[in-house]
């Protein structure tokens, strides 16, 4: 099971509290939105999510699974970062294969799933081109793809657009919404871009202040509520 289950959620990292008692719930399958400014938490739940920080108190749950002392490594999540990870001195061709090659997978079924994942992120041209020779645009491209190529149940994108020029980021929406449909993920995107969340997402998790302040389903005539000032504000659920 790919649902994700936020329960009591809190972390504190001394005598600061990032996280101020989070509930949530992720379903299957489902693209979640966690939108809010920066400093709002929304980086430091998916780290929590990813096994990447622990929680100081709360539960974090993948179906009926706690993941309480899980390793990241073990948790089966896709993850990519606002500054694209991959190894420059690679081709594309390489970095794609990197994750199934480490997992064993013979070399037919390496090459049939390079060729795909190429082919949907429109990187067949350039498959034998070394990293370091590719624009900031096309690096990102790759990173996603380094990551969906292994196609985790649960699928984490941390501010993957925010570096890349308007004309890209407005492609590249289109195109994760359409590799979260084919794949059937459930996807979690942490963004501070409205219009990001509200051109991609199922539901919008608005934060402010470490505090979950309103989730609602994404619709054409959606309003997001302006975030308030005041973390006592209570959570809505729509």
């Amino acid at each position: 099971m790919s649902a994700i289950h936020l329960r009591n959620l809190v972390k504190k990292f001394g005598d600061f509290t990032a996280l101020k008692t989070m509930d949530l719930e992720i379903a299957d399958g489902e693209f979640m939105a966690l939108l809010g400014p920066s400093g709002c938490g929304k980086s430091t739940t998916m780290n929590m999510i990813a096994g990447m920080e622990e929680p100081t108190s709360g539960k974090i749950l993948f179906g009926e699974r706690d993941m309480a002392g899980v390793p990241m490594g073990r948790r089966g999540v896709g993850f990519v970062f606002q500054n694209y990870a991959i190894f420059t001195h690679m081709t594309v061709r390489q970095n794609l294969a990197y994750g199934p090659k480490m997992c064993g997978a013979a070399k037919a079924e390496i090459d049939r799933r390079v060729g795909a994942i190429a082919e949907m992120l429109q990187l067949s041209p350039l498959l034998d081109r070394k990293a370091d020779r590719l624009s900031v645009n096309i690096l990102q491209r790759v990173a996603i793809g380094r990551s969906a190529i292994m196609e985790p149940a649960i699928f984490l994108l941390d501010e993957p657009l925010s570096n890349v020029d308007a004309a890209f980021r407005a492609v590249m929406r289109t195109e994760l919404k359409q590799l979260q449909r084919q794949f059937r993920q459930t996807m979690v995107y942490v963004t501070h871009d409205q219009l990001e969340a509200m051109t991609m997402a199922d539901r919008i998790a608005v934060m402010d202040h470490g505090v979950l302040q309103q989730v609602a389903r994404r619709s054409r005539s959606t309003t997001i509520r302006p975030m308030s000032s005041s973390p006592a504000s209570s959570a809505r659920r729509a």
